[in-house]
């Protein structure tokens, strides 16, 4: 992000798509954000969902699966502390520039892949799909959690459904595998 003003008078410091109250720079907008991932124009959820691939792959490679669902973990937390207080800046009870939340459950839900592309690819598109749809109890989720709590806890959920369907993958074709 630039850091140009988006309006005459707003602080050098604030990006389009952020509170006003909220400077791109502050550690709870940088990681809700993602780094700026969640600032993007089109469909923030997505990109922020494909910035953890990366992570996740690398992790994975280096350290194992279990490293994947540490550092998932570890997101969670910080996305609940990020979350609270970009939300003390807005009305919006859940924001599309806050993307943690898609990063952390996106980084679960490929854990059970290990390195197989296929299985990785497919923990995107299956976590993608849970998130934006959000069957039971997901939904329900969201809104009986509310706060950081439900913002981050629906994708967690979705993550798990798409781990599910991982287990599944593994299971139908007999692929080898690295978690289950």
């Amino acid at each position: 992000m630039s850091g140009a003003p988006d309006s005459p008078g707003a602080p050098a410091s604030h990006s389009p798509g952020l509170p006003p109250g909220l400077s791109f720079w502050s550690p709870a907008a940088l990681i809700g954000t993602w780094f700026g991932t969640g600032l993007l124009p089109k469909a923030p959820g997505t990109w922020g969902s494909l910035a953890a691939l990366p992570i996740a792959w690398m992790l994975g490679a280096r350290f194992g699966p279990a490293a994947v669902i540490l550092a998932a973990a570890v997101l969670f937390v910080l996305g609940l502390w990020a979350v609270k207080a970009y939300l003390a800046q807005t009305p919006d009870r859940d924001p599309g520039a806050i993307v943690i939340d898609e990063v952390a459950g996106q980084m679960l839900a490929v854990a059970p892949a290990g390195l197989d592309p296929l299985a990785f690819g497919l923990g995107f598109i299956a976590f993608r799909f849970f998130d934006i749809l959000k069957p039971w109890p997901i939904k329900a989720l969201e809104r009986g959690l509310g706060g950081a709590l439900g913002v981050m806890a629906d994708d967690i959920a979705a993550a798990l459904y798409a781990a599910a369907v991982l287990a599944l993958y593994f299971i139908l074709t007999g692929r080898p595998h690295d978690l289950f």
